[in-house]
Formats: structure tokens, sequence, C-alpha cells
């Protein structure tokens, strides 16, 4: 990682140093000042008067080139390019600089805290507009260097399958659009004319795998399930929020691509929540109109098609885009020139808002200082989300906290000490990451014995240990490997430059530099060469992490094959080697955008021996198991086919086989083994849930994972994080994962009983209700206050998280079992005793009719509150208090659809 760091580093201290691109220019090679002074430059000006001016002197051709989401120069007006795409999903995300990383978002959706979440948001908007600004000083302006972030992911994770889960907030509907609200708000300031940066609502808006279909998927859903599961939070963030973009979905909803849905666009978000930002599409999604949903039969028909439902930018990620068409499809007379305007006008605006043509004394978002990335309050704050993210799951007997004063820890476990995994996807990389491992030395100290053994893989008995590979490649009697460098993607013709190398361990995220002398870091090919001995004889593997294409050749066989790859990946290949006998190694590559990443490692092969771990653990005081899967297993896209993954996906929920038969040899001894899963998803740990006294959840918990366990393994900190998911026993309690229907899922519609339920988690304290307070009957159309008391009954300070339930026992036709419309995160001292209030709005005390309209009808209405739904013994136990509202009057219209 220190490596990694460095060359980071590196990047930043040499990129290009040129020009202030959108503001007044700081350097002799600024290219882009206008040659007179236009009436958009006036920062006097109202925005929308400097919108119709700027696009009014617009070609036909510069509007549509500004509809891309890398948009060109207009250097005879002065408008710098601009590069659209952008990630923050928890924290800012794949800049070449370093920045604070918190927990995965699904680990953010554990907290129940809204405002540590928009401290979150804030403290990342803080953090992108100075590096925004950096880029800018240096005359930057590409990909992951703007200030429109496609986040959040407000999708709703139905089903645990899905791989992409993890970037949501979970299955809920109120819960993700508060906590989608709260970032918005975070990112977009509260600036009364500029934007800090802006949110995007994404993927709308029925979207939610499987990931191997999602170009040509159709989802076919009732009315019912679109307005009571899948819109709900799209309309918080976009209605209510104002969030300032939108990402339409890959998939067709009803026949149509989402991007160009007369349902979705045209009636709903146009026309029905009157949107004034701005849309753009997914990336290469523009492109399955033609090539894969096969709903328009050319790239002309396509482009007009998106365009006229609302589709402003398209964004691709190789050079064909569908939309470079427009000019073709204006002369056609598919679309208009004056219809095009609609989208350009919608995206300057943006622009103006942000800030971007105006001087920098004027944007206070823009004099945001470098010195606020990753500052103490930042860190802090990543340390404060890891800790509340931890769900305690089980805690048979106290076995946690564990004593201090404990002699020997046993470490065990794939995530014990994998600093990668922990920072989940879509991230950014952190100056200092603490693993588990380390994170449990600190907290014990020099006294304590740690003994770490990581005994499995993720879904092997085989462990993979690193060794340093290069010292024992060479070429012609040098150290190093021959690289030979080739301009475009090809190998083609005679190389540009040839030279050694030392070893390939390159990450120049998003950085235009030279990887040789004259070929820039993009639209270029390399093939390396070199000579690996092995000091021994052994297995091992040959591991490849690259984006984009790259494949690798063993004495001239083809053993690694990654060609076709967008993306980053990491694909292995094992083989015993002779010691001293000579392989010949070949490594092709080839590299689209100026992301570069490639390394070359190798690893021993060690299999698992339980007998030797025995010998090692046997006089342990504790064990902790730190397991789950990992963002290289879950993800986007992936190709990856092990034993319950598939594609991004899961085929199967159940944590790996390998990993429960380990913990069975662990729990032979007699020892207390601790169980820390580290996952973007639900898994399905039947065994563990009934045979190991202590689980806890630190999903993908960011930059200080390991302290934030440590913390709460010995009781530094008292957990308090809740399941935004359900945990399932099995995936043989769901429907087929590409059913979008909600029947059966999630807690609202499931009626089986789970593993562990939505909004489940326990203390080392505990708390008891009482008290209720909500009128016996109020009038519909009008909010109803709501009152419950909170003691910690336990010895321990804590934080309870108060979750308020609505129920509907006496609807007529399809309704939720019961639906969260409430919640907060307390402290509260031992023994204390606090009175929470609640406000429930028409809206939140409304039903969907036949016609899925949203009515707030007369009748009775179930309210409880308590630490978790209200199941089982909850209730009779005081954990859950319950009382009815009697609603009088006629039907209220809440919306009409």
């Amino acid at each position: 990682m220190k490596k990694l760091l460095a060359v980071l580093l590196l990047a930043t201290v040499t990129g290009m140093i040129a020009r202030n691109p959108g503001h007044p220019p700081t350097s002799a090679k600024a290219t882009h000042t206008a040659p007179e002074q236009f009436p958009f430059q006036n920062p006097d000006s109202p925005i929308d008067q400097r919108v119709d001016d700027l696009v009014s002197r617009l070609t036909l051709e510069e509007k549509v080139s500004q509809m891309l989401n890398n948009a060109p120069a207009v250097d005879r007006l002065g408008i710098p390019a601009y590069n659209w795409w952008n990630e923050a999903l928890h924290g800012v995300a794949r800049t070449s600089m370093k920045a604070t990383v918190f927990p995965q978002a699904i680990g953010m959706a554990a907290t129940f805290d809204k405002d540590a979440m928009l401290k979150m948001a804030t403290i990342t908007s803080d953090e992108a507009r100075a590096i925004h600004q950096e880029y800018v000083r240096r005359g930057e302006r590409g990909i992951y260097q703007g200030l429109t972030f496609w986040t959040p992911n407000i999708n709703i994770f139905r089903d645990p399958r899905w791989g992409r889960g993890q970037e949501t907030y979970g299955e809920d509907p109120y819960l993700t659009g508060q906590l989608g609200s709260a970032l918005v708000k975070g990112f977009q300031g509260d600036d009364p004319k500029y934007l800090k940066i802006t949110a995007c609502a994404k993927h709308f808006a029925v979207h939610s795998g499987p990931e191997q279909l999602r170009h040509v998927f159709d989802a076919k859903i009732s009315d019912y399930d679109l307005w009571d599961t899948y819109l709900p939070a799209f309309r918080d963030l976009i209605v209510d929020a104002k969030v300032a973009g939108v990402m339409c979905a890959y998939n067709a909803y009803a026949g149509q691509p989402c991007c160009g849905s007369d349902k979705l666009m045209t009636d709903i978000l146009y026309k029905k929540w009157k949107y004034h930002g701005y849309v753009t599409s997914d990336c290469d999604g523009i492109n399955d109109f033609w090539q894969n949903h096969k709903t328009d039969p050319d790239a002309a028909t396509a482009a007009a098609n998106a365009v006229l439902h609302g589709t402003d930018i398209e964004c691709a990620t190789g050079k064909l885009f569908t939309y470079n068409s427009l000019v073709d499809a204006v002369k056609k007379g598919l679309i208009t020139e004056q219809q095009l305007n609609v989208s350009v006008k919608r995206l300057f605006k943006i622009r103006f808002q942000l800030g971007m043509f105006d001087p920098v004394e004027r944007v206070n978002y823009a004099r945001i200082p470098l010195s606020v990335v990753e500052s103490k309050p930042h860190q802090a704050h990543a340390l404060r989300m890891a800790h509340e993210a931890i769900v305690l799951l089980k805690n048979d007997q106290n076995t946690l906290p564990l004593r201090k004063t404990i002699k020997k820890i046993a470490v065990l476990g794939p995530n014990a000490d994998n600093e990668s995994v922990q920072l989940g996807n879509y991230n950014g990389f952190p100056t200092d990451i603490v693993t588990p491992l380390e994170g449990i030395k600190a907290k014990v100290g020099p006294g304590v014995e740690v003994t770490y053994i990581q005994g499995v893989d993720y879904t092997s008995d085989i462990v993979y240990e690193p060794f340093d590979i290069n010292k024992n490649l060479s070429y012609n009697g040098q150290k190093g490997l021959q690289a030979e460098y080739f301009k475009g993607t090809n190998l083609e013709g005679q190389p540009m430059h040839t030279r050694m190398e030392a070893g390939l361990d390159r990450y120049l995220a998003n950085v235009k530099m030279e990887i040789a002398p004259g070929l820039l870091s993009e639209n270029v090919s390399a093939r390396y060469t070199t000579t690996f001995t092995p000091d021994k004889s052994e297995e091992i593997a040959f591991e490849v992490t690259g984006d984009d294409g790259y494949r690798l050749f063993i004495n001239g066989e083809k053993r690694i094959d990654n060609w076709d790859s967008k993306g980053v990946s990491t694909n292995r290949y094992t083989t015993k080697v002779e010691a001293g006998k000579k392989y010949e190694l070949k490594l092709e590559y080839f590299q689209n955008v100026s992301r570069s990443i490639l390394k070359l490692a190798g690893t021993h092969v060690v299999p698992v021996n339980n007998k030797d771990i025995l010998a090692k653990v046997k006089d342990a005081d504790a064990i902790v198991f730190v397991g789950g899967i990992s963002p290289k297993l879950e993800g986007e896209e992936m190709k990856v086919k092990v034993e319950g993954f598939s594609g991004g996906d899961r085929t199967s929920i159940a944590l790996p086989k390998v990993q429960t038969e380990l913990m069975k040899v662990l729990h032979s001894t007699g020892k207390p083994v601790v169980f820390a899963m580290m996952t973007g998803s639900a898994i399905a740990v039947p065994w563990e849930a009934t045979n190991l006294p202590a689980i806890v959840n630190i999903w993908y918990d960011g930059q200080a994972a390991g302290t934030a366990l440590a913390d709460v393994l010995f009781g530094d900190y008292n957990p308090a994080g809740r399941l935004p998911v359900t945990f399932y026993k099995s995936e043989s309690q769901l429907p087929a994962f590409d059913n979008y229907s909600m029947e059966g899922r999630t807690y609202r519609y499931f009626k089986d009983t789970p593993l562990y339920p939505f909004g489940h988690g326990l203390s080392y304290t505990t708390f008891k209700y009482s008290n209720l307070k909500i009128p016996k009957s109020a009038v519909t159309g009008k909010p109803i206050s709501v009152s419950v008391e909170v003691q910690n009954t336990g010895k321990r300070d804590g934080e309870e998280v108060v979750q308020l339930y609505v129920k509907h026992p006496d609807a007529k036709g399809r309704v939720a079992i019961h639906a969260l419309e409430g919640f907060q995160r307390i402290p509260l001292k031992a023994g204390e005793r606090k009175t929470v209030q609640f406000s429930l709005s028409p809206r939140q005390l409304s039903l969907l009719d036949a016609q899925a309209q949203r009515l707030e009808v007369p009748g009775r209405v179930q309210i409880f509150a308590g630490g978790g739904q209200p199941l089982g013994k909850a209730v009779a136990e005081g954990r859950v208090v319950k009382a009815d509202v009697a609603l009088t009057g006629s039907s209220f219209v809440v919306d009409k659809n």
C-alpha cells in the first residue's frame, strides 16, 4: 500500500501545471481565453440569461459535442473542456490524490444516522472542491476531476444476490430516501447562488440486477410495486431534496429502455415531478437502445429518442458515442435543433451554478483549501461512521467485549489483514488504512501475544501468500523486464520506446502522464518480456491486475487472457515451478483512457493445514475470525466465476463453505470464537448463528475498519448499528433473482422467518420503551405527533436506534406487513431516560389504491416504536411498544398518478 501511495503522490506532484480552466488564466499556457467579452461571461447577469446567450453562440456540432460526458473545449468562446463523470460513493473516489474513505454505502446505511450522513457528505464535498481546484490549477480537466458526482445509488436492494447492492442504502424506501436526501444536502451546499458539487440520483428507476443481463433486461412490475417500492426514494431526492442530477438505468422497463421511457422519463420525471436538473445515461447505456434492446433501428434514431425523453448527456466508456449521430438526426428530421437546445441549456445551467464561468473570488466553495483533505476532523468522522456501522448480530453469555487482560488472541481469516477489501468499490485511496489485525494489535499493545494466520482464502482452502517476484525476473542478464511501448491499443508497428523496468506496479489514477517518452497513458499498448527463475520448487501463482486489457504467456502458452476487459480486474494462474528452471514470461497490455493500472505479482500457494492451525491457536484466550466476502467477488459486471459467485452477482448467499469448515475447526478448541464479517450484502450463516457465541458485521468499513472493530471487540465502543437489509437463511427463501415483483421480498413483504431481520442489532446494554403517545383519533390530511420514552436499563452507556413502524391491519388488497416511517439514533447514559419525538405526515400514513394512487383513508392505523421491528417477543418484553390511531374524515388524496 505504501508503494501505491507513493505512486499516487508522484502522480499528484508531477501533473501538468498549466491553466485555471473555467476561471481567468493563471499561466501563459492558457489557450481558451475568449477573444472578446460575451454577455454570458458577466457574473452579475441572471444565470438563465447567461445560458441563453452562450447556447445561442454554439453551432449545431458544438452543441452535440457538449452532450457527451467528455465535452471538449470551445476555444473561440473561451469554454473549457469538461468531463461530467466523477464518483464519490463514500468519499471522493478514483482520484489520483488521497482522500478520506468512509464505510461503503451499505455500511453507512447501517448507522441509521442522518446527521452523520450529512456530515460525511459535507466533508466529502469539501474534499471534492479542494481536489477539483487543484486539478484546475494544473489545467487538468479529465475524468474524475470535475464537480458533477454520480452518486448516490438509491436503487432498492431487493435481493441479496445483486453484487452492486453494497452501493445502496439497503432494502427500505424510507431509509434510502432519508439518507440519500442527507447526502444531497451535504453535497450541494446551502449557498443561494452556487452549488458546492452536484449529487446524482441513480439508477432511475427499476434497476437491481442481474448484472450480466443489465444491457438487455426488461423489468416487468406492477404499478403498485413501482410506486410503493421503486420510486419513493427517487421522489424524496428529486422533489424534496432538489438533487441536481439523475442517471437513468441500463435496463428496459415495460418494453422501453429506462433512458427512453415514456412513463419514467416523460410522464413521471418531467411532467409529474417537474424536474429541472440534468440527466445522464449510464455509461454506454444509449448504445444499448440500438445494439442490445433493439428498440431503435440505428444510432441516429436512438440518439434522438433518448434526447426527446430528456437524457441530456450520453456517457460512454469507449470511442462509440451514439450522440455523435445527433447532427445526422437533425438533418434527417428526427429531432430539431431547438429540441437539442433544451438539453444543452440544462447542462450549461449546471456548470454556471457550479461557478465554472465566474472568478474564484465570487465562489466561496472554490476557495476551500487542499489542506482540508484527510484533515484530522475528517479522519475522526471516518472512524465515527465505522463505529456506528458495526452491527452486533449475536452475543451469547456476554462473550463480548473481550477482556484487555487476556494473554493471547488468535486472529484468522481472509479479511483479517487485507487493506483493499475494506475500501469497498467506487472508492478513493486514503493515506492510512487500519486493518482488523492492525487494529487489534494496537488495542492490546505489546503485552498481549497476537497470532495471525490467514487460514483460508474466500472460497478456497488455498492461501495465496505474496512474495517479491521482481527479484526472480531478468532479461538478457539484466534484472527486471524489457518493456516495449506502442502507439495505439493493438501492439502494431515498431515500438515507440523500449527500455528495462525493475517491476510492474503502476497506478496512475486518471492522470495523463508519460508512461514512456512521447506516450501518454491512454490509447497505448505495451509488451513486457522477462524470465522468471524460482528459488525453490513449489506451487505458485502469477497474478496480473490491470485496466484495461491484458494477457500473460508462459513459455509461449497463453495462461491469462483478459484482452477484452473494460475496467480494473485481477486474474491469477497457478502452476508448479522447479528451482532454477527458467520460465519465459510475456505480458501484453493495452490502455484506453488515462487511468493506467498494471501490476505483475507472485504468490506462494499454501494449502490449509488444520493440524498446524490448531497447534497455533490451542492456547489462545480468544479467537477472532475475520471473514465474509470481498468487492472482488461481488460488484459490477465482474469476470468472476467461482462457487457462489458469477459475473459480480452471487448465485448463493451462503458464506463460502471453506470459511465455515475452518470455523468448525476453531470451535472445536473450546475457545470463544468471534466471527467478524466483512460484506456488502446479507450473508446466510446458519451454522455460525447456531454454534458461535458472538457475530459482528462490519461491512466494508472504510479506512478505519480495524480501529473500529478493535474498539467494539474490547468494549471501548458500544455497538448500535442496525441491519438495513434482511439476512435470510438461504436463497431458497426468495423468489427468482430476475423476478422484480416485491412479493416475498424484504421485511415489508417477506412472511417467512429470517436469520436476522431488517433493523436488528444488539448492544452491550439494554433498553426499554414506554409511554408511547399518539392521539386516539386524527383527521386525514393532517400530520400527527408521536412521542415515546426510551430508557437505558443496563450498566453501560450506549446508543439506541429508535425505529418507528406503521401498520394498516384492516387494509384491503395488497399492503406491506409494516413499514419504517421514522428513526433516530440517540445516546443514552446508563440509567438515562429520554423522550423521542416524531411527526407522521399524511404521506407516511397513506396507502396505494387499486390504481396506485396514494390516499390517506379513514380507519385504524397501528404505530410501533422500538429498537427493531415489532416481531416475536419484542412487544411483550418492552423492546417495542404500540398504539392505535383512528383516522377519521374523508379519503385524502396525497398523490395522483
